[in-house]
């Protein structure tokens, strides 16, 4: 097992370019099991998430290849209609299959997913969402054993709370559902919209994108398709936050911008130079933290601020001059970064889902051994690493690796020292 290894102090500076989303690549991914013939992606991330769902369709019967950031997926073997909890263990995302195996051969067998232990993401929105178009669902033994005679029946869905996968599932299901299904109160991130612009691609008949009101007229037949995978926002963000806490000037290059409304505006609060130009983002920070004011934080649903960059931004206000609260507002367990931080000598109290954090000013945080307990979680002690004084070890950077491409090799051509060892 690796571990990542920083000698902290440098500030950042150069180019780096973004990869393309994970979490659109992966519903993109999953979308190629609702038709036969090659389907082709552009900018998929190599990332063990990546991995694991193309593991997860061969096991189904389908077969890929890949050159590049090109993927070609041949849709046509699809025979099996189970996943198991060996492949889908890891990575919660393996829930997405549910929908396109279910519209494609009416059954569907898939373990409760797994993955970073962030809260209970409950499975129920994508039950309750199937029910409605006529799908029989039990829980048995672990497993989501889901059948329907025929083909679904459209039907109104109504989310209590936005799903992300939920209502990636259901723009799945319904494409080939008969009549029209209208699902309410949808989540609205631009990885949703990718996959819309995939299924329309394919033939799927879509209303409402980029909205919370979805209408999805079902159609008979898809066919296979060409699509190219959004940037990653959350990978972009990172890089942002981490030219904050390290100090220096850097261009994000091949992101979109209008992605990430709420984090340009909260690094700009803390007084952090943010510059878009284009598919660009040019960032500007002192190295001293003096001048780094606290801001407060709120995760919301898109468009508001990701959860996905909570502990990331918590990092940086950890070095801030001032208090700053942060509230996570959508999983219940998504704090234990802080006792890691802690390690490195941020001042942080917890309260419930609140967490109160006190910025260091001009003090340093210090190096220190540490462990990465989920995917965000890792790069927020990354971000701490490279603005620390003294070596930073991370272990666990397997979850790392689950949602950022080349870190390593990325941080170095900014001009930070990390490499990775044996533990």
């Amino acid at each position: 097992m690796e571990k990542l290894v920083i000698e902290g102090g440098r500030p950042l500076h150069g180019e780096v370019r973004i990869s393309g989303a994970k979490n659109a690549a992966l519903p993109l991914i999953a979308a190629t099991l609702l038709a036969p013939g090659v389907h082709v992606l552009h900018n998929v991330p190599d990332l063990r998430d990546t991995l694991t769902i193309l593991r997860l369709l061969e096991s189904l019967g389908l077969t890929w290849e890949r050159e590049g950031t090109d993927l070609k997926i041949d849709g046509s073997g699809l025979r099996y209609s189970e996943a198991s909890y060996d492949l889908v263990k890891t990575m919660r995302a393996s829930v997405l299959v549910l929908g396109p195996l279910l519209a494609r051969l009416g059954r569907a067998k898939v373990s409760l997913p797994g993955g970073c232990a962030i809260g209970a993401r409950p499975i129920n929105f994508h039950l309750m969402g199937f029910e409605q178009l006529g799908v029989q669902c039990e829980l048995v033994q672990g497993y989501v054993d889901a059948h329907i005679e025929g083909r679904m029946q459209g039907g109104t869905v109504y989310f209590d709370i936005p799903s992300v996968t939920g209502t990636e599932n259901l723009l799945m299901a319904a494409a080939l559902a008969r009549g029209t299904t209208i699902i309410k109160n949808a989540a609205r991130e631009p990885e949703i919209g990718n996959l819309i612009d995939m299924l329309q691609s394919m033939g799927a008949d879509i209303e409402g994108r980029d909205s919370d009101c979805l209408t999805i007229h079902g159609v008979e037949n898809l066919k296979a398709a060409e699509n190219t995978i959004i940037p990653d926002r959350i990978e972009a963000g990172t890089y942002a936050i981490a030219v904050g806490a390290a100090g220096g000037k850097a261009v994000i290059q091949e992101c979109d911008p209008s992605h990430l409304p709420s984090l340009l505006d909260k690094l700009r609060l803390a007084g952090i130079g943010v510059e878009v130009a284009g598919r660009s983002l040019e960032i500007t920070a002192a190295k001293k933290k003096d001048t780094l004011k606290p801001v407060d934080v709120t995760t919301m649903p898109y468009p508001g601020y990701p959860t996905d960059l909570q502990a990331q931004f918590m990092a940086l206000m950890a070095m801030s001059n001032g208090l700053s609260v942060i509230h996570e507002t959508i999983f219940e367990n998504r704090f234990m970064h802080v006792a890691e931080l802690q390690r490195m000598g941020a001042d942080i109290q917890i309260d419930g889902r609140i967490a109160m954090v006190k910025g260091l000013g001009e003090t340093l945080l210090t190096g220190a051994q540490v462990m990465a307990t989920d995917l965000r979680a890792s790069s927020s002690l990354v971000i701490a690493g490279l603005a620390a004084q003294g070596r930073t070890d991370i272990s666990r950077i397997y979850h790392l690796e689950r949602g950022y491409e080349d870190m390593v090799g990325k941080l170095t051509g900014l001009g930070a020292t990390v490499w990775k060892e044996d533990e």
